[in-house]
């Protein structure tokens, strides 16, 4: 497809989920069904939506389930930094839900072609022309995709974008306190961060209270700070150093049918970045990505159930 060149760069993972037919432990699921994923490929396809097509940096395998990806990718983006790799397989991703649809992941990863990006894949070049970068956390459990990543936020920052960072914690990926270190670094690079309590109690911060916890993470360098607190809505915090005003904005979020939220933390941080790049205020931001989260969460999968900007402003008229 072509566009314009874009003004944000999205790097990560790709990967098959496998959604459940029906609740329950891993054990006593009988059937799953197959559908794209990966928290940054959700983001990437969520700008797209959204009026806001990014370039999308990523390792895909050339397996059977990589030309899946491959080709859902190519429906909303641009390839230019679409890797493919022939010696490598697909990441892929069990999800379970309970009885209060919250999820559970069991990845099978080992040396997956996602794990295998490798520094320089975007050149100084094409950085220059960004306004914005965002990266998550599931990229940081392995190297080489762990330098990859440190690697494109420090030449990133070089080339004055902003850069978005969620953690994004997975425990299964990762050895104890490997996590914790990890994201303590990458604070020292990041403008934005967008974050559970979960996420950042993993990384060793007191999720007791919410404005405490927004206020600890920008202490540690980050100017913006996103919470997303599932029904609770979502409530944010920036500092005298953000482009924005600085203060604190709370939104309790949309009341719609929950069927899977699966990819709702992914669509919030579309609805999140595409709002920042327009320099809309915290209080739009929040509304705004709550209710490309909240949509998301109307139909199963992550990826196939993002909404458009029209959907979007529709809920939000209401």
């Amino acid at each position: 497809m072509t566009q314009s060149t874009p003004r944000i760069l999205v790097s990560g993972e790709t990967l098959i989920d496998f959604l459940p037919e029906r609740p329950g432990p891993l054990s006593e699921v009988p059937t799953f069904e197959r559908r794209p994923g990966g928290a940054p490929a959700n983001v990437a396809v969520a700008l797209s939506r959204l009026d806001e097509t990014p370039w999308f940096w990523t390792r895909i395998a050339r397996d059977p389930f990589g030309d899946f990806l491959a080709e859902t990718l190519d429906a909303d983006l641009p390839d230019r930094f679409v890797e493919r790799d022939a010696d490598a397989k697909t990441t892929l991703a069990f999800v379970t839900h309970d009885e209060a649809n919250d999820r559970a992941f069991t990845f099978y990863r080992d040396r997956t072609a996602d794990t295998r990006l490798e520094p320089g894949g975007v050149p100084d070049e094409a950085l220059a022309e960004l306004e914005w970068v965002y990266v998550g956390g599931v990229m940081l459990a392995s190297d080489p995709a762990r330098t990859a990543t440190f690697d494109l936020v420090e030449r990133a920052r070089a080339a004055d974008c902003s850069v978005v960072f969620d953690p994004n914690a997975r425990p299964e990926l990762w050895p104890e306190d490997g996590f914790a270190e990890a994201v303590d670094e990458m604070f020292g690079f990041v403008d934005v961060v967008k974050a559970t309590p979960e996420d950042l109690e993993m990384a060793g911060f007191d999720a007791e209270e919410t404005t405490r916890l927004a206020a600890s993470v920008c202490e540690t360098g980050p100017h913006t700070c996103l919470l997303t607190m599932g029904e609770e809505g979502a409530y944010a915090h920036a500092t005298d150093e953000a482009p924005w005003n600085a203060g604190s904005a709370s939104h309790s979020g949309y009341d719609v049918s929950v069927v899977d939220t699966t990819g709702a933390g992914d669509a919030f941080t579309a609805g999140a970045l595409a709002a920042l790049a327009d320099g809309k205020s915290l209080d739009s931001v929040l509304g705004f990505a709550n209710a490309v989260a909240a949509l998301t969460t109307t139909e199963p999968g992550a990826m196939t159930a993002l909404p458009d900007r029209d959907a979007v402003d529709e809920l939000r008229d209401t």
